[in-house]
């Protein structure tokens, strides 16, 4: 009977030292952080696609700090009577979810889609912040890349007149291509803003048997079932083709030019490029193995380098970051299609001034660096210094992102989401199985459809 009773205490006494001990080492580690404010409140977090317990990165093997305990070593030292409720949210029904909290009050802040952020605006459904920005002598605009900052749908009204959200995650699209095929197949490297005509010019060459492996190669890949369409897109800034002239606050005066001779010129690009890659790219698929030892695509549009990266952080070796080099995109000065995705305030937040602390951490430098270090997610910032020297392919997205205008052809336009997105897609198919349709009617016909939706509006 004693010796039961020794075992319970023991059992019960066990948690007490392991508790006493995380303390100690939670007290530890914050003990250098500065309170900033001494403001109350709850703030309800909608959070689309991020993790928010700790785990082991599946690519990597590495652990991962979620954003629950990030709140907790970093936010709530420096807020203490601020209480967080995070809520995770899938990217799969991100929209239809997050929408649904917007329109039940259910939610103050939330990290989503840009053009989810756009579309919930338009609806009435979030806080316009430049009332915020002004007041506050603490927030500097000035830190995000000015590109994002001024000019981007995902957080500016569509008439560029308000802020309504916060940029905190920038998409990498880069053109990426690999060294070593370029040297097997004796073509020169790329250019550091090389044209559609050279991508397309040196992709043609190295498609085909490699004449040093054997092995079937492809000059390029693209992605031919994109919902944002981001090639496209670049291609529309190296050849100046606007899509039409106005501002998305007022579809029915946008002046399409859909049909013009400089759009031709983007879809003739396309029914060329569509013969060179793998069949599967109609599907988003046959790049797996770009970026790794194994890779047989020469040149690859909107590529990433997640794959490179992560690859590198695991093994240590550096050898595949010497041959996958990264330039700029297609449009005069490289730019292409940057994607934004900020963090929101619900129109009807409870506790304005708590949540805008919260919404200013989540964007701030100590998040970005967080995101960036256990999830590479590319931050929005002027001066991040806590990327790693290694990683040239957030470098260049970054550069991309610091010249690159918003134009009438983005996912924040309703038009383009539901009716170019899918012919371009459609086009793209047809000319890849050798069917193309007449250019030029097929842009007629997409135009008459513009301007039928511009007066329903």
């Amino acid at each position: 009977m004693r010796s039961k009773l020794v075992c319970w205490l023991v059992i019960l006494f066990i948690p007490l030292l392991v508790a006493c001990s995380d303390s100690s080492s939670s007290d530890s580690q914050n003990s250098d952080i500065e309170v900033v404010s001494e403001i109350e409140g709850t703030v309800r977090v909608a959070l689309a696609g991020f993790q928010l317990e700790d785990g082991i990165d599946p690519i990597t093997g590495i652990e991962n700090k979620g954003m629950q305990t990030f709140i907790e070593e970093e936010f709530q030292p420096r807020f203490p009577n601020i209480k967080i409720e995070l809520t995770q949210v899938p990217w799969e029904n991100a929209q239809s979810k997050q929408t649904a909290m917007l329109q039940s009050g259910d939610v103050d802040i939330l990290y989503t889609g840009g053009a989810f952020a756009t579309q919930w605006y338009q609806q009435g459904l979030l806080r316009e912040l430049d009332d915020l920005i002004e007041d506050d002598a603490n927030f500097d605009p000035s830190i995000y890349l000015k590109g994002v900052w001024e000019n981007s749908y995902s957080t500016k009204s569509p008439d560029k007149s308000a802020h309504f959200g916060i940029p905190a995650v920038l998409g990498r699209r880069v053109t990426i291509y690999d060294k070593q095929l370029f040297d097997q197949w004796g073509v020169e490297y790329l250019s550091e803003n090389p044209t559609p005509e050279e991508i397309l010019e040196k992709a043609k060459q190295m498609t085909g048997e490699n004449p040093e492996t054997g092995e079937q190669n492809y000059g390029l890949w693209l992605d031919g079932k994109s919902l944002n369409l981001s090639t496209f897109v670049a291609l529309t800034h190296a050849y100046g083709a606007t899509g039409g002239e106005g501002t998305l606050d007022d579809p029915k005066n946008i002046d399409w030019s859909l049909n013009s001779p400089e759009m031709v010129k983007v879809f003739e690009w396309l029914e060329k490029a569509a013969q060179l890659p793998p069949s599967d790219f109609l599907n988003a698929l046959g790049n797996e193995s770009f970026g790794l030892e194994n890779n047989n695509i020469a040149i690859h549009l909107d590529a990433t380098g997640a794959s490179t990266m992560a690859e590198v952080r695991a093994s240590a070796n550096e050898e595949l970051l010497e041959r996958f080099e990264s330039v700029l995109n297609l449009g005069p000065e490289g730019e292409g299609w940057v994607a934004v995705d900020p963090f929101v305030m619900a129109k009807d937040t409870q506790n304005v001034e708590a949540s805008w602390e919260v919404l200013k951490f989540l964007t701030g430098y100590e998040a970005q660096k967080h995101n960036y270090q256990e999830y590479t997610y590319t931050p929005t910032l002027v001066d991040a210094d806590f990327v790693s020297d290694q990683d040239k392919y957030m470098k260049t997205a970054a550069e991309i992102a610091s010249v690159t205008n918003s134009t009438l052809m983005d996912e924040a336009n309703p038009f383009f989401g539901s009716e170019i997105a899918p012919a371009v897609n459609g086009f793209i198919s047809q000319a890849h199985n050798g069917d193309a349709p007449d250019i030029q009617s097929y842009l007629d016909d997409l135009q008459d459809r513009a301007e039928k939706w511009s007066a329903n509006q």
